[in-house]
């Protein structure tokens, strides 16, 4: 008898599932399986790289802790304009660029200068010297880049680009876009699978009796993933908010979504004849009467005319975004921006960026992001080894599936490809790489139709 032939009870049929349902099921296994091959190397090293970022702030504490931390704290803080005046002190041929005063009492004030030498600019170098702010000495200094230490940034580049500059963030948006459909793909093979189970339990519970090495693989490989899914979509959703391509926005006009925080018009002021202005310690009071507290980071005048702008910077929860313009000359605040102002796109970035590198609700939140993170890299172990011990694919080009387009309905597919469309200006990465999809898709199905049919077994 041959290995294809089937037997059932005379007079029953085998039930046929809808034409749309196996659709799906095609489409979903070609993008599950293809996708997944091409796409998961690149989800290990930004998995990598991600988990070594996420613990940051512990890396710092150990490699900066002379710098980030006083010796000894004392009583009463001297003011912060003496704090200033002792880093100019050390650096005559700089100008002030900004102060973040200490976060916690036992923290050292920052004082960022810009000095010859080093690029400006918001994210540009600068000399950031570390003030104790009881004794007023020098802890250290740093050479920093929009106000994040060295290892910060290294690590923060290795993560989203590996040091390749703008042709490496293609990478971390191509994981990033494509987990997603990727995860989506597997819920709808593995729930698929349900309508055979006789037990609910078996589509979150490894079964104890799977037989063979490749039943036992997916009987792991389908509930740890359905377990997962949310927190990896989460984890991609929010990595894409933060982006270059995606969420990255070059201006406020350039952002018709509105992902981005409001930032300040910072509108330049009258300058009176005769009358001095006001120095950091007053803007840091007028700053704290508007309701401003936690770590503040006061950007001083760059120019004539030009106004204060003080931030809360604080991480977690709940989240301080105000920002304030001061007018040096008569104290008065200009401008206010409050969390009310944010749109609701700009709050869900804000925390988004907060959970994506672990500080929204502190380590609790690293100990999520490590067990989600392990979790993909075990579905990815498990998952090539599902390849390796029983590849459909491998040199059986009979096996392989038509083309997923040929798949859908016309209907459903001008939808699709309205949908692509969408997605090219939303997501102009996964919107590039799905049409090569498509088309290496097209080209296996051609080369499909031109080769011989592999005899099966009898």
């Amino acid at each position: 008898m041959s290995a294809t032939t089937e037997t059932r009870p005379p007079g029953k049929r085998k039930k046929q599932p809808a034409r749309g349902m196996t659709g799906l099921r095609v489409i979903a296994r070609r993008v599950h399986f293809m996708a997944g091959i091409v796409v998961s190397p690149f989800l290990v090293v930004l998995s990598l790289t991600g988990l070594v970022y996420v613990f940051s702030p512990q890396i710092h504490d150990n490699l900066y802790h002379s710098q980030l931390y006083v010796n000894e704290v004392g009583a009463t803080p001297k003011p912060v304009s003496e704090q200033v005046r002792a880093a100019m002190t050390a650096h005559p041929e700089a100008a002030l660029r900004q102060v973040i005063t200490s976060p916690a009492p036992d923290r050292t004030t920052r004082v960022v200068l810009s000095v010859p030498g080093l690029a400006g600019g918001d994210d540009g170098q600068a000399r950031t010297v570390f003030v104790d702010p009881y004794t007023g000495y020098i802890n250290g200094e740093l050479t920093t880049a929009g106000n994040r230490m060295p290892a910060n940034t290294w690590l923060r580049d290795l993560h989203s680009n590996l040091h390749l500059g703008e042709p490496g963030r293609w990478y971390a948006e191509l994981c990033a876009s494509w987990l997603p459909v990727i995860v989506l793909g597997g819920l709808v093979l593995w729930l698929a699978q349900s309508r055979r189970r006789r037990r609910t339990r078996d589509l979150f519970v490894p079964p104890r009796k799977a037989k063979g090495g490749w039943l036992r693989l997916r009987g792991l490989h389908g509930p740890l993933g359905l377990w997962l899914s949310a927190g990896l979509v989460v984890i991609a959703v929010s990595g894409l908010l933060i982006s270059q391509f995606t969420g990255g926005r070059d201006s406020q006009e350039n952002d018709p979504m509105r992902l981005r925080a409001p930032t300040l018009a910072a509108a330049p002021v009258v300058v009176p004849e005769g009358v001095e202005p006001i120095g950091v310690d007053r803007v840091l009071e007028i700053a704290k009467s508007q309701g401003l507290h936690g770590e503040l980071l006061v950007t001083a005048p760059a120019r004539a005319g030009a106004v204060y702008t003080v931030m809360e910077r604080a991480a977690g929860i709940p989240l301080q975004r105000d920002n304030i313009s001061i007018d040096p000359f008569t104290g008065e605040v200009t401008e206010h921006i409050g969390w009310d102002d944010y749109s609701f796109l700009a709050k869900l970035t804000s925390v988004a960026a907060e959970f994506h590198t672990g500080t929204l609700f502190g380590l609790a939140n690293q100990i999520v992001l490590t067990v989600l993170v392990t979790g993909l890299l075990v579905l990815i172990g498990l998952g090539y080894r599902m390849w390796w011990v029983r590849s459909p694919y491998r040199g059986k080009w009979k096996a392989l599936p038509t083309a997923a387009w040929k798949q859908l309905s016309l209907p459903m597919a001008a939808l699709g490809f309205l949908a692509i469309v969408a997605l090219t200006w939303v997501l102009p990465v996964f919107g590039a790489s799905l049409l090569v999809f498509l088309a290496v898709d097209a080209g296996i199905s051609a080369l499909q139709r031109r080769k011989k049919p592999v005899p099966r077994a009898t």
